[in-house]
C-alpha cells in the first residue's frame, strides 16, 4: 500500500480498483467508475497523471495526482469523496 502507482503493473492496478468497488467503463480501458451512495468518482489512468472527478447533486469536482503517490493515499483520496 505504501508503494507508489507508478511501482504496480497495470494487472496489479486493475485488481485493486475492483476491490474498491470500481467497475472498467467499456468505452475507455483507461476510465473506472466507483458508484457510492451519495456520490460517484470517474477514475482515469491519464499519461502524466491520475485523475478523479466526482460527481455528487449535479455538481463535479476534480484532482489529479501524480503516479509517485504511495497507492495508499490514492485510495484515500478516492475514497473519501468530494469535499
Amino acid at each position: 500500500s505504501q508503494t507508489p502507482i507508478n511501482r504496480h503493473s497495470l494487472m496489479a492496478l486493475e485488481t485493486w480498483l475492483k476491490q474498491l468497488g470500481a467497475n472498467r467503463l467499456s468505452n475507455n480501458p483507461c476510465c473506472w467508475r466507483l458508484l457510492m451512495p451519495k456520490w460517484s468518482a470517474e477514475i482515469q489512468f491519464e499519461q502524466e497523471d491520475f485523475r478523479i472527478t466526482w460527481e455528487y447533486d449535479g455538481k463535479r469536482s476534480q484532482c489529479c495526482l501524480p503516479y509517485g503517490l504511495p497507492r495508499i493515499d490514492v485510495e484515500a483520496a478516492i475514497t473519501q469523496g468530494p469535499n
